[in-house]
């Protein structure tokens, strides 16, 4: 299964945004409208739903599994489909994962709950994917939280103590930190060589293809999804001339919506380009998150002008 799995999820799969009107509700037909065009751009070969770039977060569950069957119903039948869960108790969590399985999902991403910024036991942990793994029996990933985000960034053992168990299958890393990455990555691999490991801190991508990695869910496929398929076909070919300049193509619009203070706007600077580019009618993001100010409007055009 690992084999076919590391196909599937080998390239770009991208990281989706949920449009929402102004009264905050989720609007479905710009929802099919993104996720279809998203889903249908040459060199995208899956999509990752309900992840943070899709407010997962403040979403409710039956808004979630909206999501994921507009995204199974206009994505390409070949599109391969992972779903996150994200729930601060795992008990919900794992009844999430299993309503996400029967829904459609192809695997699903376990989130690490947000309280464990502030702190937890490595046996919370392991309790909590142990629950989401016996409610459910499709293929999970990890996720590997950037390093900014104290405890939720998991430590080696815990992290070896998680693969350890076959279910798991891959991790998303989103460390932020190339170091960290490939700590991770040498660690992952001596524990299980089979085990997929995808590059996906949108900042560090080339850095990470160099490295080594299977494919990436990165949420700004879901703005300039030509550009970050670019990126991986020509280091996937080893064209690392290509790849640098796919790299300089797109490292001001990443700095831009990942790098650039405040910490935590993402999702409303990628809302903001799709309004930017004329493929979202509005930028609203679910409370307590703000839209995009007038200052990260301009910073995002600046750093879209070249791509468009």
């Amino acid at each position: 299964m690992t084999d076919a799995m590391a196909e599937r999820l080998s390239g770009i799969h991208a990281a989706t945004i949920v449009p929402m009107r102004p009264d905050f509700t989720v609007d479905e037909a710009a929802l099919a409208a993104h996720i279809r065009t998203v889903s249908h751009t040459p060199g995208i070969r899956g999509l990752l739903v309900n992840g943070h770039a899709g407010e997962n977060y403040v979403l409710s569950l039956e808004e979630k599994l909206s999501v994921l069957r507009t995204a199974r119903a206009v994505a390409p039948a070949s599109c391969f489909i992972t779903s996150g869960v994200n729930h601060e108790s795992s008990l919900e969590a794992a009844r999430e994962g299993a309503a996400m399985e029967a829904a459609g999902a192809d695997a699903l991403l376990v989130f690490p709950p947000n309280s464990w910024a502030l702190g937890h036991a490595d046996a919370a942990v392991m309790l909590h994917h142990r629950l989401i793994r016996e409610a459910t029996t499709l293929p999970l990933l990890i996720y590997g939280a950037p390093v900014g985000a104290g405890a939720m960034a998991y430590e080696p053992a815990v992290l070896r103590a998680v693969a350890e168990d076959r279910r798991f299958v891959a991790i998303k890393d989103g460390s932020w930190e190339v170091a960290r990455y490939e700590g991770n990555m040498r660690l992952l691999k001596a524990l299980r060589p089979d085990f997929i490991v995808m590059g996906s801190g949108d900042e560090h991508l080339l850095t990470s293809y160099i490295i080594g990695s299977t494919g990436s869910q990165v949420s700004l496929a879901a703005v300039v999804p030509e550009a970050l398929a670019a990126l991986w076909n020509a280091a996937n070919a080893g064209d690392w001339p290509a790849a640098r300049a796919a790299h300089e193509n797109i490292y001001a619009l990443s700095v831009a919506v990942y790098r650039d203070a405040p910490g935590g706007r993402a999702t409303a600077r990628l809302k903001a380009c799709l309004k930017i580019l004329g493929r979202l009618e509005h930028d609203c993001v679910r409370p307590p998150q703000p839209p995009a100010t007038p200052e990260e409007y301009k910073a995002l055009e600046r750093a879209l002008a070249p791509l468009v």
